[in-house]
């Protein structure tokens, strides 16, 4: 298949035979909530806004990518045909991340349903990315089983542009409100790394505080 990595299989599609597709359960979950079903114009529109979306979509079972909308295949310059029943090995560089960046989050995702970091994509022409994730479980028991996934690519022209990778990994989880510690811990550092990171952001940028420092670090590309 164009774009397959070396030595990964993809998943067998099980969905085709069983009827047990996302779509169809998608479907099922919105009549037990008392939406009322979609016509062909409603179908429409909603396809609509879902593909014209200003941030990648993807809806995700087990790591493998079950539907994703156009946005998304531009950012990472894959076709949706060829993303469709894939894992989402093929973008990052190694394995190692791959297992990696699973793991980071799998607790708050339990915890609470919802996920968010920065994060490295590769795209399909070997370059890669900041982009803003998010990340929301429709299965919390089991985390990974369903979730929708949303990205946001980061603006080349902010100032989180001028960050190294290390830079934006720490700064990443200091806007989610870890402490020196908890970052160390996320990312296998010492709590003096981390700080050290940190007084090297503020005199680059000139903060006075973290708080400071964090204010000026925004601006996403949508």
């Amino acid at each position: 298949m164009p774009g397959e990595m070396p030595g990964e299989k993809r998943p067998p599609d099980r969905h085709a035979k069983d009827g047990s597709g996302p779509a169809r359960r998608g479907a099922q979950e919105a009549r037990a909530a008392g939406c009322p079903p979609a016509g062909g114009a409603e179908d429409a529109l909603i396809r609509l806004a879902f593909d014209a979306a200003p941030v990648g979509i993807v809806l995700s079972e087990n790591r493998v990518i079950r539907a994703a909308n156009l946005t998304f295949c531009r950012l990472v310059g894959y076709r949706r045909e060829e993303l469709l029943g894939r894992s989402f090995r093929m973008l990052y560089a190694s394995r190692a991340e791959f297992e990696r960046i699973r793991d980071i989050g799998l607790e708050r995702l339990r915890a609470r349903g919802d996920y968010s970091d920065e994060r490295l994509v590769l795209r399909r022409d070997g370059s890669r990315f900041w982009c803003r994730f998010r990340a929301h479980t429709l299965t919390p028991e089991d985390p990974l089983r369903r979730t929708i996934l949303s990205f946001a690519r980061i603006a080349e022209t902010a100032p989180r542009a001028l960050l190294s990778p290390r830079e934006r990994q720490v700064v990443g989880l200091l806007a989610r409100g870890m402490t020196s510690k908890e970052a160390a811990r996320a990312l296998g550092l010492s709590p003096r790394t981390i700080e050290d990171v940190r007084a090297r952001l503020l005199k680059k940028f000139r903060a006075r505080n973290s708080s400071e420092l964090l204010a000026q670090l925004t601006g996403l590309e949508h």
